[in-house]
């Protein structure tokens, strides 16, 4: 590992892009930190601290939504018109549908589509999101229309300069930049949580109480690192199918027999945000008709009820197989499958290969959502039965991201560094 890390610094190329990549994080993090114009940060920080879901969306961004930031809104709004469009192309909207197929042209025109539903989204979230604190918690010193438009134009603004750097990240830095800028925002919050889960766990006056405190704060540790070794297996884990050549061409090493590699988790972290997101919406909309409704609505779908877990633990399992039925089709894996001239042993082309590969998928998928809601709940789990709060608690959507984005990360560096080192046959 010490030899990779010095080799990245060695290569002159992907040294430069790892200090691009530093540089436009160190201006995200202090664009995380300046607070849109007159508001009360202090109120907010506050109330986020009772809203489960809030606190989620807050872990995302690194902190930027309890400051409510010029960055407050991070990159979910993008993410989410993503997840939009990718739904619709899936043989809803024809015209979308045909771009996907459209090669590189195709994918520049919906990425231009994109962007543009992104910003929407963004306004649409960040007025929402102005309008429902400030009426329940009274953070704008100018509570008007034009002081919730001037707050959200802000937000929304600082949220297509993020997806900006991100793009910088991609092109000019180590890639895959929106992922680097979620991971760095919860990873900027890790070091201040461990040091709120001591000062809770370790914070007795009496020596008895001091070392009960710390062994605690030990095993509270030992479970951090069990939860990611769990994930790390969680998305590394996949289902090998034999796949057999008819002809010698495509054999590999003088056999010919692959494997055909289904992922546990092919959904990976989307259904928990998906879950979020519509246990989120309703409450967005009736803090708009009904505060006293949404009061009540906000208790009841809380993380920190059963009520609220469960239904949170349900739609992630659900999602769980509805992406997963999104992101792998059967019946396109059995039709490439007979067009390569391959076929897994024992099951015949078509339609018997499309049967089965689905109900392979459907039984691994069961592993996969059991995982991914275990992990899921766990913090909420661990905060109805322990005095730790929800911002500190072990486990959960921010660990899934952050060693998902952190493997592929040095995947992709150790791919730049192979490349770059490899010299041919011929010097």
């Amino acid at each position: 590992m010490m030899h990779t890390f010095v080799s990245l610094f060695k290569n002159k190329e992907t040294r430069n892009r790892i200090f691009f990549t530093l540089a436009m994080l160190l201006i995200y993090r202090v664009g995380a930190a300046l607070p849109v114009p007159g508001v009360n940060t202090e109120t907010l920080a506050q109330s986020l601290a009772n809203n489960s879901l809030l606190s989620i969306m807050n872990m995302l961004g690194g902190g930027a939504l309890e400051r409510l930031s010029i960055f407050a809104m991070g990159v979910t709004p993008y993410i989410t018109a993503s997840i939009i469009i990718q739904l619709l192309s899936m043989d809803v909207i024809p015209s979308l549908t045909e771009m996907t197929k459209s090669g590189q042209t195709g994918r520049m025109k919906i990425e231009r589509i994109t962007r543009y539903l992104g910003v929407v989204l963004a306004f649409v979230q960040a007025y929402s999101l102005v309008y429902g604190f400030d009426k329940q918690y009274r953070v704008l010193t100018n509570a008007n229309l034009s002081g919730y438009l001037y707050t959200a134009t802000v937000m929304t603004a600082g949220s297509m300069f993020l997806i900006w750097i991100g793009d910088r990240i991609s092109m000019k830095g180590i890639g895959n930049g929106l992922s680097i800028i979620i991971f760095a925002g919860i990873v900027s919050n890790m070091p201040a949580a461990f040091m709120q889960v001591y000062q809770i766990l370790a914070g007795g006056t009496t020596q008895g109480e001091l070392f009960n405190g710390i062994l605690q704060f030990a095993l509270y540790c030992v479970l951090y690192l069990a939860v990611v070794v769990f994930v790390v297996i969680m998305e590394t884990a996949v289902r090998k199918i034999p796949i057999q050549y008819t002809n010698s061409s495509a054999a590999r090493s003088g056999s010919d027999i692959t494997f055909l590699p289904l992922k546990i988790n092919s959904a990976s972290v989307i259904p928990v945000i998906f879950a979020q997101s519509i246990m989120m919406a309703p409450q967005i909309v009736i803090s708009f008709i009904n505060t006293d409704l949404y009061n009540k609505l906000s208790q009841w779908l809380s993380l920190s009820t059963p009520t609220g877990l469960g239904l949170y633990a349900l739609l992630t399992i659900l999602f769980t197989f509805f992406y997963t039925d999104l992101q792998v089709d059967p019946e396109k894996v059995a039709e490439n499958l007979g067009k390569s001239g391959a076929y897994i042993p024992g099951i015949r082309p078509g339609n018997e290969t499309k049967t089965y590969l689905h109900k392979v998928l459907n039984r691994i998928t069961v592993l996969g959502a059991i995982g991914l809601t275990l992990i899921a709940v766990v913090p909420y789990l661990l905060t109805m039965f322990t005095p730790l709060s929800q911002a500190t608690a072990v486990g959960g959507t921010g660990i899934i991201i952050v060693v998902g984005v952190a493997m592929e990360t040095v995947k992709q560096l150790k791919g730049q560094l192979t490349q770059k080192q490899y010299k041919g046959f011929l010097r």
